[in-house]
C-alpha cells in the first residue's frame, strides 16, 4: 500500500484551475475567512454528530497483518477516501475515530479536498477527541451549503482479540495455529476500524478493498468482483498479497459493514441469490453447513413473500466464527455467526442446536429488510428493530421445519422471559428519548430482554389484534416507502393504520394510540377478571409491589388491553379493556363454569381471577387438563406463581397448579413449572426446606421420567415429536437430580462407558447437558477431568459448549474455582465463553457464592484490562446474584457498588440497580412465604 494520499483528479483539476484565478479566490477566501477558534459551541465535547455533514460514500483498502509484528502485535493498516456533502455551514469537521494511529499529511490527521471547483478551506488544526471518540478537523474558513468534498486519511489499528471493530479470531487446525481477521462493528465500533460517521442514519455507500495474504479469502457485503479462484498476486510494500475488490454496497449504515479475511471454505447454492455458507475447511468438508444451507434459501423466500420486497442483494454470505461476542449480527449481505448458532452436525448437535440455527437464521435474515434495508434513525428505538426480528424468526422457522411448532415456544423463551424483568421497577420503556442515549455503553445497555423480547411479545400482540394479513400490508408499504432510508417508529404506526382503514378493521382507537401506552410506558398491566360480577380492572403489575416507580408515565400506567377469552372451552369474541376498570356481563360465569382470559397469551399481560374461578380452573386441571389449550396451562402456572410473588393470591394456590402435573406429558407446562420452581430453590436452596421440595419434585417427576423410559423402549430411541424431544431431557435431569436412583444409575453408566471409551460417546447428543452434568455432579476430580480433556479437544462448538456447561456441575470447590480462574485466560476459555462459565458456576449451588467471590475480586481487571468486548457484565451481575435473599447479601451488593463506583459499571449499570430490587424483594417474599411454603410442600409429601 502506498503511504502517499493523492486528492481525486476533479480535485486536483479544480486547484490548476484556481490557480488561474487567484484574484477570485482571494475575494472569495476575504469572505469565507474567521478566527477558526470562534465556534460557538464545542461539539467535539458532544456525543452525537451535529447536522452539518452528510456522508456519500466511502473508499476503504484495509491490510490486515495475520503475523505478529517485531513486537508482537498483530495489526491493520488502511487508508479511507470518503465523499461527503455539506448541508449547514461549519467550519469544523468532526468524524469518529477510536483506537487508530492516524499518519499525518502536512502536519495534519488528515486531508481536505473539494470536489468542485470553489476553494477549500485549509485545515488549521486537527486532533483525536479520545472521550467522545472523533477526529476533530478545524478548518481555516466554512465549508459551503450543498458542495461535496472529500476527506482522506490513512491509519494503522491493531488487530486484537478484544471482539470488537476490525479484530482476531483464532484457532486450531491439525495442531496449526489460524487467524481470521473478522468485524463486528455494530453498534458503534466501525469508528475502530476507519474513520467514519457512525451512527446510523449516516448512510452512505461502501466501496472496500482488501490485501490479504496468498492462500486466503475476503469477504465483505459486496459480491467480490473477480471470482476467489480468479484472483491474482500483486506486490505492495515488497509483499505478495491478494487484493480482493467487492460491488459497491447499497447505501446502509456503518454498524452494518463486514470484512473477513481467513483461509475458509464453503458451501453454496446458485439461484436468483448466490447463497454461501463460510466455515473452518474440516466442518464444511464434515458437512456442518449444509443444514444452514438448506435453511436459507427457504427463509428468503419466506421473507420475499412475507413483506413483499425482494431480496435487495445479489449474495448471502454467512460466517461460523470461533470467537464472536453476539450470538450473530445481521450484516448487510455477510451475516456473521458464533459457530454454535451456524453448525449443525447431525451426528454430534441436539434437537436444541438444530432449532437454535433455525431461528438465529431466520432472525438474522430478517433484518436485511427490517433494520438493514429501512434503518431506525437512532438506537433509541432499537427495541422496533430487534423486537421484530425476534418476533418474525419464529414465523420463519416455522416455514422451514412445519411439524415443529415452534411459534408457540415464542411464550416461554419471549414473553415469560421478560416478564421477570419488566415486572421490576428498575425497568425502562420499550422507547427512549434520542437525548437520553448518548454513550456507547448507553447504547449497549439497550440490547437486553426489553428490546428484544418485550418488542417481539408486544409486536405479536399488535399482529394478532390487526390481524396478520393487515399487519403485513402495512408493513410491506412502510418498507416500500422507506427502502435505503432512515425512519422513527410512528412511522410504522402511520403505515399500520392506512392498512387498517383500508381493510375497514375496526379498533377501539387508533394504532398509534394503542401502541403508545405499550412502547413509551414500562411494565405490563396484570388483568383482574371477576367471574362473579364481570367486572375488569387493570393495574401495573410489579414483583415488589411497595416498590416506588421511578419513570412518571404521562398514561399513569393504563393501558389499552385487546382481551382474547373462552368460557369453559368456548371461544368468546374479543372485548377491550379501554381504562382501570370496566365491565363486561359476558364474563359473568354461573354454576360449574369458568374463564380464562389471554388464550394463547397473545397479550402482553398477566391475567388474575376471583377465587372461585382459580377454584374452578384447578379442578378442570384436574379432571382433564386437555380441555385447556396446552399454551395456556403453562400461562395458568406462571400467571399464578408470579402473582404469588406481587402478593396478589396466597402462595399456597401457586403451588395448586403444579398438582395436575403427575397427569401432564407436555413440554410447555412442565417447563414453566420448573422455571417457576427454580425461584424457590434459589430462595430456599440453605434451608429445610430445599430437601422438602425435592422430596415433592421427585415425586412429580417420577411418572414422566417412566413415561419416557416406556416410550423410548428404555432409552433406546428419541421420541419423535419436536417438544417431547425437550421434555424427555426434562423428565431426566429432574429426576436425576432429585434422586431417582434409576435415574442416576442410568447417567453415571453411560458416562463411565464414555470415559472408558473416549472415542466412542454412547450418549445421544438431545441427552447429554443433562448426562454430562448429572455424572460429573455425582463423580469426583476424575470425572471433572475427562469432562475437562473432551471439552479441550472438542472439534465441534456444539459439543464444547455442553461439556462447558457441564463442567460448573461439579460439587468440588477446589475445581470450581479453578474454572473461574479459566476464565481470565482466554487459552483454556475463550473471550465469548467466560461470562457463561461465570454464570454457569453461580447456578450450581456449591459454586454461587464462589462465583460472587470472584466477580467482586477481579470486577475492576476485568472491567478495565480484559475489555468490554469480552464479558457480557449485565449477564454476569443477573447471574451471580439471582439467588441473594439475605440482608447480608444485600449488603455486599450494596457495598460492591460503593467501592466500584470509581471504575464504573458500564453496560450493567441497569443490571445493577435491578438486581439491588430483587434482592430486596427476596429478602422480603422469603420472610413473609416461607413458613407456607413448606408446610404445603410437608402436607403434599406426607
Amino acid at each position: 500500500m502506498g503511504k502517499r494520499i493523492h486528492c481525486s483528479v476533479m480535485c486536483v483539476g479544480c486547484t490548476l484551475l484556481g490557480i488561474a484565478s487567484v484574484a477570485t479566490i482571494v475575494s472569495l477566501w476575504t469572505i469565507q475567512l474567521l478566527d477558526p477558534e470562534d465556534t460557538p459551541e464545542k461539539s467535539w465535547d458532544k456525543y452525537r454528530l451535529p447536522d452539518t455533514l452528510l456522508p456519500d460514500s466511502y473508499n476503504v483498502t484495509l491490510w490486515p497483518r495475520l503475523q505478529p509484528n517485531k513486537d508482537g502485535l498483530y495489526v491493520f493498516t488502511g487508508n479511507s477516501s470518503m465523499v461527503f456533502k455539506c448541508v449547514r455551514e461549519t467550519n469544523v469537521i468532526l468524524i469518529h475515530s477510536n483506537k487508530l494511529s492516524l499518519t499525518k499529511t502536512n502536519g495534519h490527521l488528515a486531508r481536505l479536498c473539494s470536489l468542485g471547483c470553489n476553494p477549500v478551506p485549509t485545515i488549521w488544526k486537527t486532533w483525536l477527541q479520545e472521550t467522545t471518540q472523533y477526529l476533530v478537523i478545524q478548518l481555516n474558513g466554512y465549508l459551503q451549503v450543498g458542495e461535496s468534498y472529500q476527506l482522506q486519511t490513512e491509519f494503522e489499528g491493531e488487530l486484537a482479540d478484544d471482539l470488537a471493530g476490525f479484530y482476531r479470531s483464532e484457532y486450531d487446525e491439525n495442531g496449526e495455529k489460524k487467524i481470521v481477521a473478522t468485524s463486528q462493528m455494530h453498534p458503534t465500533h466501525a469508528r475502530k476500524t476507519f474513520p467514519c460517521f457512525d451512527e446510523p442514519a449516516m448512510k452512505a455507500v461502501f466501496h472496500i478493498t482488501l490485501l490479504h495474504p496468498p492462500g486466503t479469502v475476503a469477504l465483505s457485503n459486496g459480491k467480490e468482483t473477480v471470482s476467489h479462484s480468479e484472483t491474482k498476486e500483486i506486490t505492495v510494500d515488497s509483499t505478495a498479497v491478494i487484493q480482493t475488490k467487492f460491488e459497491p454496497t447499497k447505501p446502509m449504515s456503518t454498524y452494518l459493514l463486514a470484512l473477513v479475511v481467513s483461509d475458509y471454505s464453503s458451501v453454496s447454492s446458485q439461484g436468483e441469490t448466490l447463497i454461501r455458507i463460510w466455515a473452518r475447511k474440516k466442518a464444511i468438508s464434515d458437512g456442518h453447513g449444509d443444514y444452514a444451507l438448506n435453511l436459507t434459501g427457504p427463509i428468503l423466500t419466506f421473507f420475499e413473500n412475507y413483506y413483499n420486497v425482494p431480496y435487495p442483494l445479489s449474495k448471502s454470505d454467512q460466517i461460523a466464527l470461533p470467537d464472536f461476542y453476539f450470538g450473530a449480527m445481521e450484516n448487510w449481505g455477510l451475516v456473521t455467526y458464533r459457530e454454535t448458532n451456524l453448525l449443525y452436525d447431525p451426528v454430534i448437535s441436539s434437537n436444541e442446536n438444530k432449532e437454535r440455527t433455525a431461528t438465529i437464521v431466520a432472525h438474522e435474515l430478517a433484518h436485511m429488510w427490517f433494520g438493514n434495508l429501512v434503518t431506525l434513525r437512532w438506537w433509541n428505538e432499537v427495541w422496533l428493530n430487534e423486537g421484530f426480528a425476534s418476533y418474525v424468526e419464529y414465523l420463519g422457522a416455522d416455514y422451514a421445519e412445519p411439524e415443529w411448532n415452534i411459534k408457540d415456544l415464542i411464550v416461554l423463551n419471549d414473553v415469560h422471559r421478560v416478564f421477570a424483568v419488566d415486572a421490576l421497577a428498575s425497568s425502562h420503556p420499550l422507547s427512549s428519548k434520542e437525548e437520553e442515549i448518548m454513550r456507547p455503553e448507553q447504547i449497549s445497555e439497550l440490547f437486553d430482554a426489553i428490546s428484544y423480547s418485550k418488542g417481539a411479545a408486544v409486536l405479536r400482540m399488535l399482529s394478532d389484534f390487526l390481524t396478520e394479513t393487515v399487519f403485513v400490508q402495512g408493513l410491506s408499504t412502510y418498507l416500500n416507502t422507506f427502502a435505503y432510508k432512515n425512519t422513527v417508529g410512528t412511522d410504522l404506526w402511520f403505515y399500520l393504520q392506512r392498512a387498517v382503514q383500508a381493510n375497514g378493521i375496526v379498533l377501539p382507537r387508533g394504532v398509534h394510540e394503542i401502541m403508545d401506552r405499550w412502547v413509551l410506558q414500562m411494565g405490563f398491566p396484570v388483568i383482574t377478571i371477576n367471574t362473579s360480577t364481570g367486572e375488569l380492572s387493570q393495574q401495573h403489575f410489579l414483583l415488589d409491589p411497595e416498590s416506588v416507580v421511578e419513570r412518571p408515565s404521562e398514561f399513569k400506567y393504563e393501558w389499552i388491553v385487546p382481551v382474547n377469552w373462552m368460557k369453559s372451552g368456548v371461544v368468546q369474541p374479543r372485548t377491550w379493556l379501554l381504562k382501570k376498570n370496566a365491565t363486561n356481563r359476558d364474563m359473568k360465569t354461573s354454576v360449574g363454569q369458568w374463564l380464562l382470559a389471554n388464550l394463547n397469551v397473545t397479550g402482553y399481560y398477566r391475567v388474575n381471577y376471583d377465587l372461585d374461578n382459580w377454584n374452578r380452573l384447578l379442578d378442570q386441571l384436574s379432571k382433564d387438563h386437555h380441555v385447556i389449550p396446552v399454551i395456556n396451562r403453562a400461562q395458568i402456572v406462571d400467571d399464578a406463581f408470579n402473582l404469588a410473588r406481587a402478593k396478589m393470591i396466597p402462595v399456597s394456590l401457586a403451588l395448586n397448579t403444579i398438582k395436575y402435573l403427575s397427569h401432564e406429558r407436555e413440554y410447555m407446562p412442565w417447563e414453566t413449572a420448573l422455571d417457576n420452581l427454580d425461584y424457590f430453590y434459589l430462595m430456599f436452596d440453605q434451608t429445610a426446606t430445599y430437601d422438602i421440595m425435592q422430596k415433592y419434585l421427585k415425586k412429580q417427576i417420577t411418572p414422566l421420567f417412566s413415561y419416557f423410559r416406556n416410550l423410548t423402549s428404555d432409552w433406546m430411541t428419541i421420541p419423535a415429536g419436536h417438544m417431547d424431544q425437550y421434555n424427555q431431557v426434562n423428565a431426566i435431569r429432574v429426576a436425576c437430580s432429585t434422586g431417582v436412583e434409576s435415574c442416576q444409575n442410568l447417567t453415571t453408566n453411560w458416562y463411565q462407558q464414555w470415559m472408558d471409551n473416549p472415542d466412542h460417546n454412547p450418549i445421544h447428543p438431545n441427552l447429554r447437558s443433562t448426562v454430562y452434568c448429572s455424572a460429573i455432579a455425582a463423580g469426583k476430580a476424575e470425572e471433572w477431568e475427562f469432562g475437562w480433556q473432551m471439552f479441550k479437544k472438542a472439534s465441534i462448538a456444539s459439543e464444547a459448549d455442553k461439556l462447558m456447561s457441564s463442567l460448573a456441575c461439579t460439587r468440588d470447590e477446589l475445581l470450581l474455582n479453578r474454572y473461574l480462574s479459566y476464565t481470565l485466560d482466554s487459552t483454556k476459555v475463550r473471550k465469548q465463553d467466560a461470562t457463561s462459565v461465570i454464570v454457569y458456576v453461580a447456578s450450581n449451588v456449591v459454586g454461587q457464592s464462589l462465583a460472587w467471590d470472584f466477580v467482586r475480586k477481579n470486577w475492576r481487571y476485568m472491567f478495565t484490562e480484559y475489555g468490554v468486548g469480552s464479558f457480557s457484565f449485565a449477564k454476569i451481575i443477573g447471574g451471580v446474584t439471582q439467588s441473594f435473599s439475605t440482608q447480608h447479601e444485600l449488603e455486599q451488593l450494596l457495598q460492591f457498588k460503593k467501592e466500584n463506583s470509581g471504575v464504573g459499571f458500564g453496560s450493567a449499570t441497569a443490571a445493577l440497580e435491578q438486581a439491588i430490587e430483587k434482592t430486596q424483594a427476596n429478602i422480603k417474599w422469603v420472610a413473609e412465604n416461607e413458613r407456607e411454603v413448606a408446610d404445603w410442600f410437608t402436607n403434599e409429601t406426607a
